[in-house]
């Protein structure tokens, strides 16, 4: 069952006698002053729930997500690559949050197992730990020994973890669409939008099968670089709810002993860890968004080992192509170019400040190009911020492409502090250039193009010898189809219709002034009955469409104009 689905039928959970849609609502109410879900309005819920909104610390405010679970530890983990909907020291808070979750008992681990796969964990395995390797909010990993002797981890989901995100989910779709109708900050970000893209990723990362395969890809597209190792699923012991995997052995990356520095040389791990992502997301475009160290483990044999891909985003080959040219400009300094990249790819609302958003790109690219200091990922979230302050909405991919390259970043900091990470993110964009480069000349592009231009050339004369016959006869003809269906045929439909109200008003009440100087028996309040109700008709209408006038108004000065495209 997805996400997506209606939830009306499921009871609100209650803890301490407070129903769910009410902490959700006092927590959303707590940081309102604070910038946090600012589009969010809330202020009929206060006087039912008796509540005042104040202000909470960043750090409370990672507390309170975590105590509200799995839902919103995730809603908050997608938060960390929003600068545009959350202030600065919100983000950096929401970067080091880490999920506090007790083990459930080993027990119902076993019946989800068995349940999944058809046997019993004794036939399945030949040992099984009870003891947990990890547990998060939404799944336990436990290891277990296969028939041929290899160990294996098993990710076990959660019962009714699915459950409790639809439920979650349903209360705040109900948010962000009143948001996103009556406040400005929701018409510009599109919380319902956003908050579709987070259910997805909500569905994608309980669908352990599609993890599994994610396993499979990121192993086959990084198997040219012999250091990083990415552990592979074992097909026969998947489903949905359980995913079984090799088991990875070592340290974390952030839990590296100072004898193995010494030892080994985690330079080359750093280096081909940045250059195997930036292949992996724009020749194969696909964005592991959360490479945090507890995905990370160097291994007893030198590798680095990647997993826990739950969260991969899919990113389409033009908008690939594009944060590709976005990222290379950046690197190399030109402020205009990526300005133009971001608006290329983005959608531009009605009062879009072009002149700030060229200028503050310009100058955010020009100080990044002189110190050496500032990180590609710091760079990206600070073009989406200037993006959205100057009303320029971008595309999810591009918030986190930036959360990508901030985690790599802080992930190198702990593997190597001595890597260069620009210049090998550089050398690297100039290798994937090369490559795309080299594939658009390969022999099927190449006979691909020759085929178009002879097609061209056989069908071009043809077909301008037959526009040149219609314009010398007169018969040439232009159709602009849809035209009936625009809002522009819909708003003149409405003038028609308001000018003939209008008319039937003003005829109503000169008649009724006619007709109070005929005499008649038939009276009311003293004066002609039909006069008066001639009278009272015409006022009715005059004020419907007075009425209708004003909202109809008020509606089209608050409606946002969008536009897609280049400048």
């Amino acid at each position: 069952m997805g996400l997506n689905e209606p939830t009306s039928n499921e009871a609100p959970t209650t803890v301490g006698g407070m129903s769910r849609r009410q902490q959700i609502v006092r927590m959303l109410l707590r940081y309102r002053n604070a910038g946090v879900f600012s589009g969010i309005s809330l202020d009929g819920e206060l006087p039912r729930l008796g509540l005042q909104p104040a202000t909470g610390s960043p750090t409370q405010f990672v507390t309170d997500l975590e105590a509200l679970g799995t839902t919103f530890v995730k809603l908050g983990q997608v938060l960390s690559t929003r600068p545009d909907m959350i202030p600065a020291e919100y983000v950096t808070a929401l970067e080091r949050m880490q999920e506090k979750v007790a083990p459930i008992p080993v027990e119902q681990i076993r019946a989800i197992i068995e349940e999944d796969l058809g046997a019993s964990v004794n036939k399945l395995f030949v040992s099984f730990d009870p003891v947990p390797l990890g547990c998060a909010s939404i799944a336990q990993v436990h290891r277990a020994e296969l028939r041929d002797g290899r160990e294996v981890a098993i990710k076990v989901q959660k019962p009714d973890v699915a459950a409790q995100l639809r439920s979650d989910i349903g209360v705040l779709r109900s948010f962000a669409t009143a948001a996103d109708h009556l406040t400005r900050v929701g018409r510009k970000v599109r919380f319902s939008d956003w908050l579709d893209e987070f259910a997805k990723t909500l569905r994608m990362e309980l669908d352990y099968e599609a993890e599994a395969a994610s396993l499979a890809r990121f192993g086959e597209h990084l198997s040219p670089y012999p250091e990083l190792w990415v552990p592979q699923p074992m097909w026969d012991l998947c489903s949905r709810r359980v995913l079984t995997m090799e088991l990875v052995p070592g340290v974390r990356v952030d839990a590296i002993p100072p004898v193995r520095r010494t030892e080994q040389s985690m330079l080359p791990l750093a280096a081909a860890l940045v250059r195997g992502y930036l292949d992996q997301i724009f020749v194969h475009g696909e964005i592991h968004a959360d490479p945090h160290p507890g995905n990370l483990r160097v291994t007893p044999d030198g590798q680095l080992a990647i997993f826990d891909l739950g969260m991969v985003a899919h990113v389409p080959p033009r908008l690939r192509e594009r944060l590709l040219k976005l990222l290379f400009a950046a690197v190399d300094g030109r402020g205009e170019e990526v300005a133009d990249e971001i608006i290329a790819i983005s959608t531009r609302l009605e009062d879009y400040d072009e002149e700030r958003h060229l200028r503050e790109t310009g100058q955010m690219i020009a100080r990044y190009a002189a110190n050496g200091t500032v990180s590609e990922g710091r760079v990206v979230l600070e073009i989406v911020r200037i993006a959205t302050s100057s009303n320029l909405r971008t595309p999810p991919e591009l918030s986190l492409l930036g959360k990508a390259l901030l985690s790599l970043e802080s992930v190198c900091q702990l593997l190597a502090p001595e890597l260069n990470m620009r210049k090998v993110v550089e050398k690297q964009l100039q290798h994937v250039m090369r490559a795309r480069l080299r594939k658009s000349l390969s022999r099927a592009n190449l006979a691909s193009e020759a085929m178009e231009v002879q097609q061209l050339l056989r069908e071009g004369p043809r077909r301008m010898s037959d526009i040149l016959s219609l314009v010398a006869e007169n018969r040439l003809q232009m159709k602009v189809t849809g035209l009936e269906e625009s809002r522009l045929m819909e708003n003149i439909q409405k003038v028609a219709n308001r000018i003939a109200a209008g008319l039937i008003t003003a005829a109503l009440l000169l008649s009724s002034a006619l007709l109070m100087q005929v005499p008649t028996r038939f009276t009311l309040f003293g004066y002609p009955a039909f006069a008066i109700a001639l009278f009272l008709l015409g006022v009715v209408i005059g004020m419907g469409l007075i009425v209708s006038a004003l909202l109809f108004d008020h509606r089209t000065r608050s409606r946002v104009r969008e536009e897609r495209g280049h400048r």
